[in-house]
């Protein structure tokens, strides 16, 4: 996932996330990126300084930079607090949320066992159920090869604190 820092033709500065760079220039370019204080399709990207990973990956070694804020003028500016993540991006996360909820509350958790169970109800070793758990990448994509459907369990940035 890539976080961009934005702003439209009237100055308005806003983030948003995309799950690549190619992801987002498809998208700007159907004009499915929109503002979201004045709903203007006419989006860029705004200068960003990178962000710069501390020792083996675990975090930075410098604080995260803020995104860069274009000035608008006065009168452009929205009246009101406003908030850097648009509407869509909450509602979505709260629908995410919602489904986790449900999954965690109807499925077992089978843990590190989940490849394995898996594999079970699809050949017809076990009952079929509702199951989630933990498997790696390269035993998803297993597990997708041979005609298992798999889906990634819903983590939300608050998830991960």
């Amino acid at each position: 996932m890539i976080r961009y820092a934005l702003h439209c033709d009237r100055n308005h500065a806003f983030e948003s996330w995309f799950q690549s760079s190619s992801a987002y220039d498809s998208q700007v370019k159907r004009k499915l990126v929109t503002c979201p204080i004045c709903g203007s399709a006419k989006v860029e990207k705004a200068i960003m300084a990178p962000r710069i990973v501390g020792k083996k990956g675990r975090g930075p070694a410098t604080p995260p930079p803020e995104p860069a804020a274009a000035t608008a003028p006065p009168e452009a500016a929205p009246s009101g607090p406003t908030s850097l993540m648009m509407a869509q991006e909450r509602e979505l996360r709260a629908k995410l949320k919602e489904l986790r909820d449900h999954i965690v509350k109807n499925a077992d958790n089978v843990g590190e066992r989940f490849p394995n169970e898996a594999r079970a109800m699809h050949y017809g070793d076990k009952e079929h159920r509702p199951i989630y758990g933990e498997a790696s990448p390269e035993e998803a994509k297993s597990l997708i090869d041979e005609g298992i459907e798999v889906s990634p369990l819903p983590t939300l940035p608050e998830d991960r604190n």
